[in-house]
């Protein structure tokens, strides 16, 4: 059903801070809403106390959420948002998902937690399970607390192996915000982290309608930008290089879809040089584009996948590390020097067991990729064709980007790289409009990504992809500006 805001009488009365609003869940149950008042002590707690992420902490107003069902979620006054970001492109299965919340209270109420030595029923399970959708021999899982330490864990695993140091990554990703990891990402939150790790090196990967290596075709952009990556193995040093990372679908740096044969030609590439490749799936694994993995997609076999989000959907943290025969085999008899406490957290596993059971019982795959087909791959080109502001659009399943420009001939972009202040104003106007219409958007640099729950009904996703076509009108507006 659609997830829907019921105001109650009180409510159509008054506007009364204390008033409590109600939502219907997904079984009919009206709830009630915490009234207003609560809101204020949370809005004070946060601003007096959490230290937020990636912010300047005096320029922020956090949104406080009182409550989550499906792929909709409400604050505090009532006011419901189509969650088209699933957060941080984690909540695959959406707000409150039965099945996942019973797994983890069913967990708590057997097994709370086990250090990761020992052997957990749940946390093998999670693991056999990952390893018969993952491709070829990757058939070892080493789980972590997120995405970012599992990078970090990828690319200590191929250094240890190769016995070599240099990691080559793109300029057009996001790997994590650790140590490591911050130095691989190529977007600029890694400038004011430098010098961190100095053994990396980033290269430029396939971007199609923004090319680098000014190609007219998929395929003169596949062929290019795989002569540029093996030139700078070649100037980097071949025999100095253990790994190449790439998000198999770069994620937050623009949904860029890889051309027909580039993953190939990396693979190898990589068994050429005797290089690791690296499958970073953090965001785009467990469905968001119709496949357990997206390699799958693509026909190739990495020889590390490093996963997070999907996986349980947030619902407690978890991450990993998928593991090929050749790389684990070389730590049957040598030690792999690393380990958390919480690895493999049993409440973590059980919610990502439950995944399993909802994917395969519910065929949410094919969902994915019938509703990515059908309904928002057709609607976007329509409003491609129908704004003057969208540059534009790309994406598989349910992952999009709307790439908006000022210019469709010059393709300029409608606020510019890495925009802050009055720069990225005209971003923020179109963001402000999704809100405004009750949807929450994610907004990058030029681009509003489409990337809601995998559960959302095709009712919410036709409405929540007609916010996006009247906040395109701001956008549109701003070409006059």
């Amino acid at each position: 059903m659609t997830d829907t805001l019921i105001p109650t009488e009180a409510d159509e009365a008054t506007t009364d801070a204390t008033t409590a609003a109600s939502y219907v869940d997904r079984t009919g149950t009206r709830r009630a809403l915490p009234d207003t008042a609560a809101e204020a002590q949370v809005r004070a707690d946060d601003r007096a106390h959490v230290f937020h992420s990636w912010s300047a902490q005096a320029l922020i107003d956090p949104l406080p959420v009182a409550a989550g069902e499906g792929a909709t979620f409400w604050d505090y006054r009532g006011n419901a948002y189509l969650d088209f970001s699933s957060q941080l492109v984690n909540l695959n299965l959406g707000h409150q998902h039965p099945d996942l919340v019973a797994a983890i209270q069913d967990q708590a109420g057997r097994l709370a937690t086990i250090q990761p030595s020992m052997a957990s029923d749940v946390r093998g399970e999670l693991a056999r399970r990952i390893a018969e959708v993952a491709p070829g021999d990757l058939d070892k899982v080493f789980f972590t607390n997120g995405g970012a330490d599992a990078n970090e864990y990828a690319v200590r695993m191929a250094r240890e192996v190769t016995g070599r140091r240099k990691v080559l990554s793109m300029y057009r990703s996001y790997h994590g915000g650790t140590a490591t990891a911050i130095s691989l990402t190529g977007d600029p939150r890694r400038w004011r982290n430098e010098p961190s790790d100095g053994s990396v090196a980033h290269f430029l990967g396939p971007y199609p309608y923004r090319s680098s290596f000014h190609s007219e075709s998929a395929e003169q952009e596949t062929e290019r930008a795989l002569a540029h990556l093996e030139q700078v193995i070649t100037l980097e040093g071949a025999s100095t290089i253990a790994a190449i990372i790439i998000e198999t679908v770069v994620g937050t740096n623009g949904v860029l879809v890889p051309p027909p044969g580039y993953l190939q030609g990396v693979r190898a590439l990589a068994d050429k040089y005797g290089i690791v490749y690296i499958a970073d799936e953090v965001m785009v694994g467990f469905g968001r584009i119709g496949e357990w993995f997206a390699v799958n997609h693509f026909g190739v076999t990495p020889d590390l996948i490093t996963f997070a989000k999907g996986v349980n959907s947030g619902y407690a943290p978890l991450g990993g590390v998928v593991i090929s025969e050749r790389i684990a085999s070389h730590f049957d008899t040598v030690a792999f020097m690393g380990g958390l406490t919480y690895s493999g957290h049993p409440l973590a596993c059980a919610p990502g067991v439950a995944t399993f059971e909802v994917f395969e019982r519910d065929g949410i795959l094919e969902r994915v990729r019938d509703l990515g087909a059908r309904v928002v791959g057709p609607r976007l080109a329509e409003l491609a064709e129908k704004h003057p502001s969208v540059g534009e659009v790309r994406g598989l399943g349910l992952f999009w980007a709307i790439e908006l420009v000022r210019d469709r001939e010059t393709r300029e972009p409608l606020v510019p790289f890495n925009a802050a202040g009055a720069d990225a104003a005209p971003m923020g106007r179109v963001a402000a409009a999704c809100k405004q219409a009750g949807l929450w958007p994610f907004v990058h640099f030029n681009r509003l990504h489409v990337a809601p729950p995998l559960v959302i009904s095709e009712e919410d996703l036709v409405r929540g992809l007609d916010i996006i076509d009247a906040a395109l009108d701001v956008a549109d507006a701003e070409l006059a500006a």
